[in-house]
């Protein structure tokens, strides 16, 4: 255990890209009435549309990224496992299972309204109520509230309290790491103003402008305009607690990884948003290095691909004769020049947890023939493999899958369609195989991607023992402890094989060096200071 803690340690200087990494690339449309060498303007180049906007429903990483430049959280994680504050002063607990939150009293909405402990317990009742669509399993260890986020019964969290305009109380069911506590809740929830969202009905909520245009927000930045698949535009919020930022405007534009190479190198995009939503083509990375002007960084990353398998339609020995029947050294070889590690579970080697005495599983087709025997399953009805478009490396990937197996016996069917409709009807259990990704965060738990409740479970998992392992898991304090627990979790996924772990890409960090600021080692927290910014 002394070499994990050593590892746990050394972690914490290691970049970290948290990150979906379902990209789809789409090109910008014209934003020519923005001055692209202007140095009031911040043009930021993303290759994932967004798509909704919902800021309690949103499950896209580029979505969930863009929305940090208007919506605060409590907190911010600026390296892993280190807080700093946003919305909340301080996040306290003399237990570990009562918590206090004292408000910044200087924090306002756009309107000028204060920002108050009452838009926190709205905020997170709205999230705990189930006639109220939300994604992410961030309060499941509060009292009251089930597996899958929501309420057991009635419409408040019991214990979560307002005691008065700047302070905030709440209770878990046991005692938990703070620092599960803090990421869960402290990070990834965007805070509502009460006075607007209240107004609402709950069901029209999804759809409604004000979360889709919102003009209340809290964020460094004010949402201006949204062009579906195009761009976003924002500009500073000059009532910014934090200060008011630097750079007047900002654009993130979303574009096609060849056209956002040719922008870099144009000044028509300052930098990429990397962390797997702004990725150029592994053929352009020599290139953009050799160009005056920019600055290009290889950093490692926390996104993982996967094949997903439908586990109501596949059992367990085809599942298992697929994961043999794919040669993933080809994929990392061949198609990312070496830039990239093959994986054995949900982490990648940035993080602590993975369980590196764990070997991948191995290409092995006559092992995939043989689990074939053992099943009952049709080899002649026809397999669909959904493949978002856009990311020509992940295109280019299910064409050796789609080769593979057919090479054991099964028949491939690809299916494209773009990354807000693919991650839908994964969502909703409609393919056969889907290629797509995660990001992992600092904290183990996986519950919402792996467990049977999860709101990202594409899988279709619903598998007791791998729920007991991620409850347990959950509710450990005891770091070493928890090692164990997810050291088992990672090795029964891979006797299960509900999903095939692929690839961990290293994340390409580029922007112009007129740019004083932009994205850190640690993906997740580039954005703390973005009102900091400058350019040159």
């Amino acid at each position: 255990m002394k070499e994990y803690q050593k590892k746990l340690m050394s972690f914490f200087t290691v970049a970290m890209v948290m990150i979906l990494a379902a990209c789809s690339n789409t090109d910008a449309a014209d934003t020519s009435s923005a001055d692209n060498s202007s140095k009031d303007t911040l043009y930021v180049g993303v290759t994932n549309p967004m798509g909704n906007l919902s800021p309690i429903n949103a499950s896209s990483v580029s979505t969930r990224w863009a929305q940090r430049f208007y919506f605060d959280t409590l907190l911010e994680m600026t390296s892993p496992l280190e807080f700093e504050p946003k919305l909340a002063d301080s996040f306290e607990t003399p237990d570990n299972q009562n918590y206090t939150i004292k408000l910044n009293p200087d924090a306002v909405w756009t309107d000028g309204k204060s920002i108050t402990a009452d838009d926190v317990v709205f905020t997170l009742n709205l999230f705990a109520n189930p006639e109220v669509e939300t994604t992410g399993l961030y309060l499941t260890e509060l009292e009251g509230v089930d597996s899958s986020g929501k309420l057991e019964s009635g419409t408040e969290i019991p214990n979560l309290i307002a005691v008065d305009d700047t302070t905030v109380t709440f209770k878990t069911k046991t005692p938990l790491d703070p620092n599960y506590v803090k990421e869960m809740i402290g990070t990834n929830i965007f805070i509502q103003p009460k006075h607007v969202v209240e107004s609402v009905p709950l069901d029209e909520l999804a759809g409604s402008e004000v979360f889709n245009k919102p003009s209340v927000t809290s964020g460094p930045y004010k949402f201006v305009e949204y062009a579906q698949d195009s761009y976003l535009e924002l500009e500073a919020n000059e009532t910014y607690y934090r200060g008011i930022p630097e750079i007047p405007n900002v654009f993130i534009r979303i574009m096609s990884g060849t056209n956002l190479a040719t922008e870099l190198q144009t000044g028509g995009a300052t930098m990429n948003a990397s962390g797997g939503i702004g990725e150029i083509s592994i053929s352009d990375i020599e290139t953009m290095k050799n160009v005056d002007g920019l600055s290009v960084n290889v950093q490692p990353a926390w996104t993982n691909q996967f094949v997903y398998y439908n586990n109501e339609k596949f059992d367990q020995n085809i599942r298992l004769a697929m994961s043999h029947a794919v040669n993933r050294d080809t994929i990392v070889d061949n198609l990312l020049k070496g830039n990239a590690e093959v994986t054995n579970g949900p982490y990648t080697s940035a993080s602590p947890y993975m369980d590196e005495d764990l070997e991948p599983i191995a290409y092995d087709p006559e092992k995939a023939k043989e689990y074939i025997a053992k099943s009952d399953y049709d080899m002649n009805d026809p397999i669909e493999l959904m493949v978002p478009t856009g990311n020509k490396v992940r295109e280019q990937s299910a064409n050796l899958i789609e080769q593979d197996l057919e090479a054991v016996g099964f028949t491939v069917e690809q299916i494209t369609y773009d990354f807000p409709t693919t991650l839908e009807k994964a969502r909703l259990g409609d393919y056969d195989l889907y290629l797509g990704g995660i990001s992992v965060p600092v904290d183990p738990d996986l519950a919402s991607y792996f467990g049977s409740t999860g709101g990202s479970n594409y899988s279709q998992i619903e598998n007791a023992e791998i729920d007991v392992l991620l409850e347990k898991g959950k509710w450990e304090t005891d770091s070493t402890k928890r090692k164990e627990i997810y050291d088992d979790f990672q090795l029964m996924l891979q006797e299960q094989s509900p999903m095939l772990p692929l690839y961990s890409q290293n994340d390409i960090v580029i922007k112009n060096d007129s740019l004083n600021g932009g994205i850190n080692e640690y993906w997740a927290g580039s954005l703390y200071n973005i009102q900091d910014w400058t350019l040159e």
